[in-house]
């Protein structure tokens, strides 16, 4: 008891320092800064009922900016080489705590379109002004994840018949401005759309030997996931990697560990592994694995060239040992 008594101390020493160098941060870095003014130009949304604007010709290249790490994987697998595609939120960078400079504003108003995911985890676009916006979860039915509040689970990316969706938006949108490539944007939608499907099958059969169905991600991002192929979570943190994680949360998640026998619990690429440590080392036999809600990548991940496809794969791969499922035969 004294021990976790100790853990718990100093993990909330941790959090206090953690928290007052992102407000001295965020202070300094937001401080004596306004937002660019909008010129005398037209800008349409799409999936809202207004027209798009048609931006291209025979030799231009789309240029496309994308709010976070799915949403531009998306974007590449539908436009291919006819774009030229970046992110506003730099590698290595949670988006839940994402804000753009200046710079990056100025930059994203100069494209030809933005993608987006809506669903509350990129609301920061609202400040860029690029000429045309394609809302990827657009028709999809969010779930909340506290009706309370009024707050929805954004990762419909996680689940790969929601990511289909989303990939179609996209597609849509592009032919909408860009309609010479049109033909384009649909092969390389229905060849994407094919892996997806494939990705989903493989899923399907890799669980079904799965002696458990819950499990213990670190913050709220498998609702969409965990729905479509019947299990359960149990979050560390709750609804966002940004929310206090206090010694009650953690012992709770103990709790929920122990009484559902689970030994491995899971932590996030871009967030400190620390909290699901402590609560492994509660747990005899018990390990923390990475069970990655796709927001980012690390470096060493871009630089080894891992894509949408492969972040999925390595979530099952890992979900796969928690959840007690047996290898397939290769």
């Amino acid at each position: 008891m004294k021990r976790q008594i100790i853990v718990f101390s100093a993990l909330i020493l941790s959090i206090i320092f953690h928290t007052l160098y992102q407000n001295l941060y965020g202070e300094n870095e937001n401080s004596n800064t306004t937002l660019p003014s909008v010129n005398n130009r037209t800008y349409s949304m799409t999936n809202s009922g207004k027209e798009f604007n048609s931006v291209t010709s025979g030799s231009h290249k789309l240029v496309v900016v994308s709010s976070f790490f799915p949403m531009g994987e998306f974007v590449k697998k539908v436009g291919g080489e006819r774009i030229e595609s970046s992110l506003l939120v730099p590698i290595g960078i949670e988006p839940h705590d994402f804000e753009p400079t200046i710079n990056q504003i100025q930059t994203a108003d100069t494209a030809d379109v933005l993608v987006y995911n809506d669903l509350g985890i990129d609301n920061w676009i609202a400040k860029i002004n690029t000429a045309n916006r394609i809302n990827a979860s657009q028709g999809i039915n969010a779930t909340y994840v506290d009706k309370r509040n009024m707050t929805l689970d954004p990762h419909v990316w996680l689940d790969p018949i929601l990511a289909k969706k989303e990939v179609e938006n996209i597609r849509d949108g592009l032919i909408i401005i860009d309609p010479i490539n049109k033909d384009f944007y649909i092969n390389n939608t229905k060849n994407f759309l094919n892996d997806l499907d494939n990705m989903d099958k493989s899923i399907r059969t890799q669980l079904e030997s799965c002696k458990k169905r819950d499990f213990i991600p670190f913050h709220d991002s498998f609702s969409y996931f965990a729905n479509e192929y019947g299990l359960k979570q149990h979050s560390i943190s709750g609804m966002g990697p940004e929310a206090e994680v206090t010694p009650l949360r953690l012992a709770e998640a103990i709790n929920v560990a122990k009484r559902l026998d689970i030994h491995v619990i899971y932590s996030e690429e871009l967030m400190d592994p620390r909290y699901a440590s402590v609560i492994a080392g509660e747990i005899p036999n018990s390990k923390v694995l990475t069970l990655s809600p796709i927001e980012g990548l690390t470096k060493h991940e871009q630089q080894a060239g891992i894509d949408y496809i492969g972040k999925m794969q390595q979530n099952i791969k890992n979900l796969m040992v928690g959840l007690d499922c047996n290898p397939l035969s290769k």
